[in-house]
């Protein structure tokens, strides 16, 4: 073993563990507002610290990022997995689609992860890993557990629930809280399952046109 790997397993000094979590409280507080464009400098100075200190923490902002996301998600992770228990599937279902948007507006960098948008930062590459395995884990078990109930249409494929997804986030940087929620309730009325007979012999010419 090297002394570089001995030093790795050293447990941090206290004055060390208290520079790290500061690092990653502002860094979460700076990537929530502006997205993974702010630079590990600017992190260092509102922390109070150097760079130098940032840096032997977190080698690059590819890895301070995907350590602010992964505590994140794991976080919705942990709120979503209360959503196994309800019983209701389809509120289970949509309830865990609400809490994604609900944390998406309020986290840039988040929602850029979830819409799987990397901001040269690869956010992408992060979002198939880690802590999103576990969300997908169980998005894809309320999912199906919904489908079964016929609470949501069941051609609908987890990918494309997540392009879906991806949309809705998208649609933050531009659109208000208001429209968001507008947005959600459209996607919502689509994806759930249809009563029998419904949506038969409609024209799709007429789709949008008032009757008449």
């Amino acid at each position: 073993m090297s002394s570089q790997d001995v030093t790795r397993t050293k447990p941090l000094r206290a004055d060390a563990r208290r520079n790290r979590s500061k690092v990653l409280q502002t860094a979460r507080e700076a990537f929530a507002i502006e997205g993974a464009a702010v630079s590990i400098d600017e992190i260092a100075r509102r922390a109070g610290v150097g760079a130098g200190t940032v840096h032997r923490h977190f080698p690059t902002k590819e890895s301070l990022l995907e350590t602010v996301l992964e505590e994140r998600i794991a976080e919705i992770v942990d709120e979503a997995r209360v959503l196994v228990d309800e019983p209701d599937p389809a509120e289970a279902f949509f309830g865990v689609l609400r809490l994604l948007l609900r944390h998406g507006t309020r986290d840039r960098a988040l929602s850029d992860a979830l819409a799987a948008r990397g901001d040269n930062c690869q956010a992408a590459t992060f979002v198939v890993t880690g802590a999103r395995r576990d969300l997908q884990i169980v998005l894809t078990g309320l999912l199906h557990r919904a489908q079964a109930a016929g609470s949501v249409r069941a051609d609908l494929s987890l990918m494309e629930l997540h392009a879906l997804l991806s949309g809705l986030h998208l649609s933050m940087r531009t659109a208000d809280e208001a429209l968001v929620g507008r947005l959600l309730e459209i996607v919502t009325d689509g994806l759930r399952g249809r009563r029998a007979g419904a949506g038969q012999d409609r024209d799709p010419a007429r789709i949008g046109t008032p009757p008449g």
